[in-house]
């Protein structure tokens, strides 16, 4: 078997043994998605880097330093945990949201921003038609639950205001309260909404030049921004019935003891098939399609 593919398979495998310890929370090797990664930078530079040869290496470097930084995953992350949603004078942090969805999307942000750069240029009308439909279900899913998370703080505000009636000072701080959290839901689905948009553009570029394989990767890092998202809203303090309309947070697939991570593992399984899509289409497969295009004559 010629080397490319046989890399790209074991960049395959160790992605499976990544998902499959994410998914018992119990890593079969604490490397395997360093592996994974660093295996699809070997096949990429073996099947032949396409121009701009910098682009592709540049996008799975940020990959592989998170990768390495977040080494091992940490036992039992799906379990069960409380949120405290504190009293009228407790103050909420505005950067908590913002800051738990940086550190799960920068690395996959960085990537795409790269080969937006580097394979820039104007797209086919229906290929951004096509990403400005895919976007909208994205963006208004953060809108449906940045309001439904706020209407429950207001309304939790409201039952304060009525078993407090008493004690003014309480009250003024509750509203307080609220007012802080706004800001903190906008803040914190902003780096998902960036993932997600900046995906798309770049499958709809993509898609333009043919590399069917390498946008199809592109649109699944839109669909990671999704428990992204939820995962932010979770780090910013709410009432615990305003998560009625997490569709992709942990406990949306109820965890068991044999399997007490099945969001976290399928969070896995589409952000490291993205890669593996991406890079296969970008270098190896669809190499009748140029990756960039060739200038006009005249």
């Amino acid at each position: 078997m010629r080397r490319p593919p046989l890399l790209l398979i074991l960049a395959a495998v160790s992605a499976v043994a990544h998902v499959v310890g994410v998914l018992v929370a119990a890593p079969l090797w604490h490397g395997a998605e360093v592996l994974s990664l660093a295996l699809l930078l070997g096949y990429a530079v073996a099947a032949g880097l396409p121009a701009p040869r910098w682009a592709v290496p540049a996008a799975l470097v940020p990959l592989i330093v998170d990768a390495v930084r977040t080494m091992p995953a940490e036992p039992g992350a799906g379990d069960v945990g409380w949120v405290m949603y504190g009293s009228g004078d407790s103050a909420v942090d505005r950067t908590a949201g913002f800051d738990a969805a940086l550190a799960g999307s920068w690395a996959a942000l960085v990537a795409v921003a790269v080969l937006l750069v580097a394979y820039r240029g104007r797209g086919r009308r229906r290929h951004l038609i096509a990403a400005a439909v895919a976007a909208a279900p994205v963006v208004g899913y953060a809108a449906v639950r940045v309001a439904d998370v706020g209407a429950a703080v207001a309304a939790s505000t409201r039952i304060v205001e009525v078993r407090t009636g008493t004690t003014p000072t309480r009250v003024t701080g509750s509203g307080q309260g609220q007012a802080d959290v706004v800001p903190a839901l906008v803040l914190a689905v902003l780096p998902p909404l960036a993932l997600a948009l900046t995906a798309l553009a770049l499958a709809a570029l993509l898609a333009g030049r043919g590399r069917r394989l390498a946008a199809t990767g592109a649109a699944l890092l839109a669909v990671l921004a999704l428990p992204l998202l939820d995962a932010a809203l979770a780090a910013v303090p709410h009432p615990l019935e305003a998560d009625g309309t997490a569709l992709f947070a942990w406990f949306a697939i109820p965890p068991t003891s044999a399997m007490p991570q099945p969001v976290a593992a399928l969070s896995a399984v589409v952000e490291l098939a993205a890669y593996l899509l991406l890079v296969a289409g970008v270098t190896g497969a669809d190499r009748a399609a140029q990756a960039v295009p060739a200038p006009a004559a005249g």
